[in-house]
Parts: C-alpha cells; structure tokens; sequence
C-alpha cells in the first residue's frame, strides 16, 4: 500500500549524521516541498544535525530555494557536490570552513549514483586529470579544513586514471517525479528532465534507506504506461504529494518543455541587444553544420536565442548536461530545460556520451584565463562554485569556446551605433598570471588536439603553441586602453588581427544562415 506523507512527516524522517542524496537538477525535478520544511525543521530546533549531503549538481535559484534551505552551521556537516553555483547561501558554509566540502564533476557524480546502487568502489575514469579533482593538485577539496582524499590516481595499462571513492552507504533520498500510482510507481511526464533519479532510489534502497519521492498527482494502479514509469514502486518507501510543484523556478508548466507539445521557434522572443547577447552572437560563429553541441550556464546558454534568431537552431544539436537533447535550451531559471526537446534522456547517459568524446564542439564560461590558457571557473575570490559539468566537457569535446566578459565587477557597457561603447570598464581582471585554480588545463588540451578559442565583447583570443593569442578586436575598442591595459599578462597579437564582425553589434537577426549553411561540417573522428 502506497505511503503518503506529508513534507512535515518527510523531513522527520531524517536523523542526526544520515547521509542525504537529494536529486534535482538547478531548478528542476527540486522536491521544494520537503527541503522548505527540512529547512523549518531544523530553524525550529528539532534537527537533524551534521548530515552528510550528496547533490549531484547546483540546486536552486542563487540565493534561494533549493540547497539554499539547508544552509545553516549544525544542519550539514560534509558535502560532496557536483556545483554550489546555484546555491550561494550554501556556498558561504563551504567558503567560511563551516563545513568539509568536496567538490567531483558533475558526470562523475551522476555516475557514482550508479555506483553505489551496484555496490561498485567508484568511478574509474580520465574526466579531472591534470585539473584540481587529481590529488596530485586539490583530490576535489574545495577548502582547508576537508583533508580525507576521496580520490585516487590510479596506473592501468600504462594510462593514469582517476578513482572517485563511492562516499558512506546513504541513508535516505529526497528525489521528485510528476505521478505516483497507488503502488508507488513513478512517471515524469511533465518533468523537463529525468536525472538520475532511478539511480540515486537503487542505491538509496539497496544501502537499506528511505526513499522518499514528491510528486504533483497520484493516479489508479498500473494506469501509467510500462515506458513511461521511470521508478518503479517497491523503490519508494513514500511519497509526498504536493499538487502545485512548479516545473521549473522560472515556470509554473510549459508542455514544451517536457515534450507534450511544440512551439514554433519563431514565438521565441530575441534578448536583448547586451554586451552578454554580443559575447553569445560572436561565440555562435563558431557552430557548424550537423554539429553536436554542449551549453553551459551563463553567456553560454543564450546562444540558443541566437540560432534561433537566425534561422539555424534546425541545422545543429544543441544539448544540456541535464540529459536533454534538441530543442533550443533554457537559461537562467529555466537551464538545463529546453523548449522542443527531442530527447530526454538519464543524466549519467548524456555524460557517457561526452566523457566518450561524442561532441562536436562546448561553449563555456571562464572566471580567469591565464597567460599559457589554463581556466578557472570554480574557485575564486569569495566563489567556491565547483565545476558542475565543466571538466567534463572540456576534457572531450573537440573544440572549445569560453565565453565572459572582459572584465568583473560592476560595469556599465553598451552597445551603441554598430560600435561597443565602454562607458565604465570592470574592477577586477578575468585575464590573469596564474588562476587561482585548474578547471580547465590548456596543457592536456593541447595534448588531445583539441582547438580552443575565448570570447569577450571587446576581444577574441586563440590558443595558439601554448600561449593565448589575440585575434579580433571589436569596432570602437582600442588595443592599449581596453583589452592590454586590462590583462595580467601580455598575449601575443596576431599578426592578422582584425574586427570583429560588425553585424554582431546591429541589431535584429545578423542574417547568417546562407553561409552557415555553406560551412563544412565538422569531422567526428577524433584528433
């Protein structure tokens, strides 16, 4: 007989040191409900305290919901995360030593779901090498007082390789789906992704815990299709039901977002004409035809507006780490959800695909870039955001764009009669001596042949023999006093530099579909 419960009664489930798996994916497939009343729990004094606490990536909005309800000194007491970006208030335990915190690639830590439910040691793989995830550097901790390695290098056949230990037994699983029949089994039709769900319930209740699933309805028994259940029920120890779950934080339900209906590109209204939609246009330059492509968060994921804009989102596979594939991509509140997906598929699947080289090409963020190209997107100045699926990706693909503005901080820049204007330059450098820490490594790049470009609004630089190399320039820009003046090292010019593209900086569509149509389209073997 099907267990309901309430949030309340949920959170009550959870004692003093339980290891906690909570799945959910930035904001979606969150079980709002039950950490807002874990949350309420705790601030009232009944517990729990010093949980261990397992996420496979960023949940929640940045400064709220989420893993933002969890975070109060007493309640955690370890984490071991695939990204706290999306959860600054959790973050500050990480930064301020309050809590051990151990950061793994988001890949590998949808894969060590599958781990601990088949009672594996780990995940063995290459995904971190020469980055901080190798003990050689950081073993993934990502500040002083965490000293344990979780990680290990490993020789085999004459090729290192890293092992993430699987962490302690869980003790209980938070996770989400949209129905619940009356035996507990799980669809997720109105889910924009699936995750790794059935795997975080197979671990979870072959350690001998508490599965616990929110979930919007429950329906008659067997009345969801067998292709459609997504858990099935002996899994699941209860179910919360809670009818007015969003899809998303950004929305209440989109059909198109879960594959119910399609929406004609055509109704997806351009952004605006920012230094960020100028990053996100310059950066689609580099899409070719048939390309299979990854997005990540921030300026990356605004360059699905821009295909769509011009006319090519057809021509190219756009897709999520989350497990989606096709569609145009959300941003913001709405990442890692697409509208018109093709495919929604497990999360851990999609990472097998990329950790096996499957894409074509990556479009990322930076933090700091260095003088030899190595990136830093993980921890920095008061940020300790972890890399998500960022060293994954860039560990695979065959090329690679890294996209952010020029400089930090608080700036007023704009665009203004077809030329940027810089009205108030950034405080805080982004091109650097040395990064604070390897996310990505320019050196591995260059063994593995892949091609790797940086995008800001005022500048493109090329890494070129083991050095960065600027090669474009943008109209109302001037070298010394915009780009040099702004870098902590000195790059090598180009000796065919040139502007940038002056329809990135006009406004309406750039018109570039005939010759984007006219490119070659990328090989798939691998360099």
């Amino acid at each position: 007989m099907l267990s309901i419960i309430t949030a309340e009664q949920a959170a009550s489930l959870i004692r003093d040191t339980d290891t906690l798996i909570v799945g959910g994916n930035g904001g979606t497939g969150v079980a709002e409900a039950i950490l807002d009343a874990l949350e309420q729990r705790f601030v009232s004094g009944q517990g729990p305290h010093n949980l261990t606490l397992i996420n496979i990536t960023g949940v929640g909005a940045v400064t709220e919901k989420g893993l933002c309800h969890l975070a109060h000194e007493g309640l955690i007491a370890r984490v071991i995360g695939g990204n706290f970006g999306l959860q600054v208030p959790f973050m500050r335990l990480v930064r301020d030593e309050l809590i051990d915190a151990y950061n793994f690639p988001q890949g590998v830590m949808s894969q060590l779901c599958r781990a601990m439910a088949a009672k594996h040691p780990g995940v063995l793989t290459h995904v971190g090498l020469d980055t901080y995830m190798d003990p050689r550097q950081d073993g993934g901790r990502m500040n002083k007082r965490t000293t344990a390695p979780l990680v290990d290098l490993l020789e085999l056949h004459g090729q290192s390789y890293l092992l993430y230990r699987v962490p302690a037994p869980p003790d209980v699983a938070i996770i989400r789906g949209t129905s619940a029949d009356e035996d507990g089994y799980i669809s997720m039709e109105h889910e924009g992704t699936t995750r790794e769900d059935l795997s975080i319930a197979q671990a979870v209740h072959n350690a001998g815990g508490t599965v616990i699933c929110q979930v919007k309805r429950i329906v008659k028994r067997g009345s969801i299709h067998p292709q459609m259940v997504k858990i099935p029920g002996f899994l699941i120890d209860h179910v919360v039901l809670e009818p007015d779950q969003m899809q998303t934080y950004g929305t209440v339900y989109d059909p198109a977002r879960c594959g119910e209906t399609r929406v004609p590109v055509a109704m997806i209204t351009p952004d605006p004409l920012t230094e960020r939609r100028v990053i996100a246009r310059r950066a689609a330059f580099e899409l070719r035809p048939r390309d299979v492509v990854n997005l990540g968060v921030g300026i990356s994921a605004m360059i699905p507006n821009v295909a769509a804009e011009e006319g090519i989102s057809d021509l190219i596979t756009l897709t999520v780490e989350s497990g989606v594939v096709g569609g145009v991509p959300g941003h913001a509140r709405e990442f890692g959800t697409a509208i018109n997906p093709r495919v929604i598929l497990d999360q851990a699947y999609q990472f097998d695909f990329y950790d096996g080289g499957g894409l074509s090409c990556a479009f990322l963020s930076f933090a700091e870039v260095d003088e030899t190209g190595n990136v830093n997107v993980t921890r920095f100045g008061e940020r300790r955001d972890g890399s998500g699926g960022f060293i994954d990706i860039t560990q695979n693909a065959k090329r690679l764009i890294f996209s952010g503005t020029m400089t930090g901080g608080k700036f007023d820049i704009g665009v203004e009669n077809g030329r940027l204007a810089i009205r108030r330059d950034g405080a805080f450098r982004k091109f650097v001596s040395k990064v604070g820490q390897i996310s990505f490594s320019a050196s591995l790049a260059a063994q593995r042949g892949q091609h790797v470009s940086y995008v800001t609004e005022r500048a493109v630089f090329e890494l070129e023999n083991g050095s960065v190399t600027l090669t474009e320039i943008a109209p109302g820009v001037r070298l010394e006093e915009d780009i040099l003046a702004h870098m902590g090292f000195r790059p090598r010019i180009s000796p065919q530099l040139k502007d940038m593209d002056p329809r990135i900086f006009r406004s309406g569509p750039m018109g570039i579909a005939q010759s984007f149509m006219a490119l070659p389209a990328r090989s798939r073997k691998v360099a």
